[in-house]
């Protein structure tokens, strides 16, 4: 009895080590949501398999948190300006995604949203990025916790509302579009001829998103320098972060004369020189749709250069 006695007792650690080890492997990631916006937040949610939610409230400095199984795979975005009346019925001036509830219930941010996108690893590594492909509505991080790879912050901390281009402003300024949902070509889209990474090349719309935020997508195939990979991790997507750490690590976004060097790229203020060029383009998009042709359009510096100009042109009319 005595020896029974024993042995039951030294097999708990074993048997709760393994039950934590199991419950690990089933258990994939937590997800926290944060809202360091001046105003409610409501986040989307889409993806297989379902985590308790599809869409929230998140007012302004709270947090919430979600389970997901190893597998999983979706995305996470916020909507705003939303209206709800006592049922839970409404929707959104940005990023609705259909449902007219609060809970997305299977559908899709409407453009233009900026979306948290992840997939995560079974016995493998978890693989997530921030998009502006579908263009920008709201600054958004994502910050890896506890696990092991390269596991970077990645996101877009620019109020790129403010800078957006006029033709690619949606009404209110709430929103930015992507080129692609505002002048519907091909070379925007990545669709027909333009659908494989050697002739759909980065157009200078999607540079203006690249140049302010890094390290998010910009255009269907910047997947160099905007997917992170990580293992066993939690993660925390925060809205509006407030001390964006997205700085580029070749610091290659241009700055004015005199502007304080140890600003964080991404921090949306932005210079009046680069307000004014990017800010008000109309006669850009003239040059980037209508009259340059599609072979001029697709190199991949001549967005560059129209940004060149754009630049000069600013400081001598300044």
């Amino acid at each position: 009895m005595a020896l029974f006695s024993y042995h039951r007792h030294s097999s708990q650690p074993f048997f709760t080590f393994f039950l934590f080890l199991l419950l690990k492997g089933v258990s994939g990631a937590t997800f926290t949501f944060v809202n360091k916006c001046d105003h409610t937040v409501w986040p989307g949610i889409l993806g297989k398999p379902d985590i308790g939610s599809t869409g929230f409230e998140l007012s302004k400095g709270s947090t919430k948190s979600f389970q997901a199984p190893t597998g999983w795979s979706g995305r996470f975005w916020g909507r705003t300006d939303c209206k709800f009346d006592d049922q839970g019925k409404g929707t959104c001036a940005t990023a609705d995604c259909g449902s007219g509830e609060i809970n997305c219930n299977g559908g899709g941010a409407s453009p233009p949203a900026t979306l948290a996108e992840f997939t995560l690893g079974t016995g493998s590594m978890d693989y997530y990025d921030v998009s502006l492909v579908d263009g920008y509505n709201l600054p958004m991080m994502v910050e890896a916790s506890g696990g092991t790879g390269s596991c970077g912050a990645t996101g877009c901390g620019a109020d790129l509302n403010k800078r957006c281009p006029s033709e690619l402003r949606v009404e209110g300024g709430d929103a930015c579009r992507s080129a692609c949902d505002a002048f519907k070509k091909p070379e925007y889209c990545c669709d027909g001829e333009f659908g494989n990474p050697n002739t759909c090349k980065p157009s200078v719309y999607s540079e203006m998103f690249k140049s302010a935020c890094p390290k998010s997508y910009s255009y269907a195939y910047d997947d160099a320098t905007s997917t992170f990979t990580c293992s066993d991790a939690d993660y925390t997507i925060t809205f509006c972060p407030s001390s964006p750490s997205l700085k580029s690590s070749t610091d290659s976004s241009p700055k004015a004369a005199g502007s304080d060097s140890g600003s964080d790229l991404g921090s949306g203020s932005g210079s009046s020189v680069e307000q004014s060029a990017l800010g008000s383009t109309s006669w850009l998009a003239d040059m980037a749709t209508a009259t340059g042709s599609a072979s001029t359009r697709s190199k991949p510096f001549g967005g560059s250069i129209l940004v060149a100009v754009a630049f000069f042109l600013s400081l001598l009319l300044a």
